[in-house]
């Protein structure tokens, strides 16, 4: 299967998730091109941006479990090829 590119945008609401959340990343972690946190202070909140260069299965996959992780949004924004 061959690879995209793809980001990862992850909005970390609940900081009790974390571990849980880097323990799913850690996983993934040989598609992982780069990866930018930022703790938003004044509204309580984690952003990650995370670029992958994955097959689409993979990206999906990752992006579909941390969604089921309380107190998390995620989406997925794939390059064209």
């Amino acid at each position: 299967m061959e690879n995209r590119v793809a980001i990862i945008s992850i909005i970390v609401e609940d900081s009790s998730q974390i571990q849980q959340l880097n323990d799913l990343l850690h996983r993934y972690a040989q598609y992982v091109v780069g990866r930018m946190g930022i703790p938003y202070r004044q509204k309580d909140i984690n952003i990650i941006c995370m670029v992958l260069d994955a097959p689409n299965d993979q990206i999906n996959s990752l992006t579909g479990a941390l969604g089921r992780i309380p107190g998390i949004t995620a989406k997925a924004t794939f390059s064209s090829h």
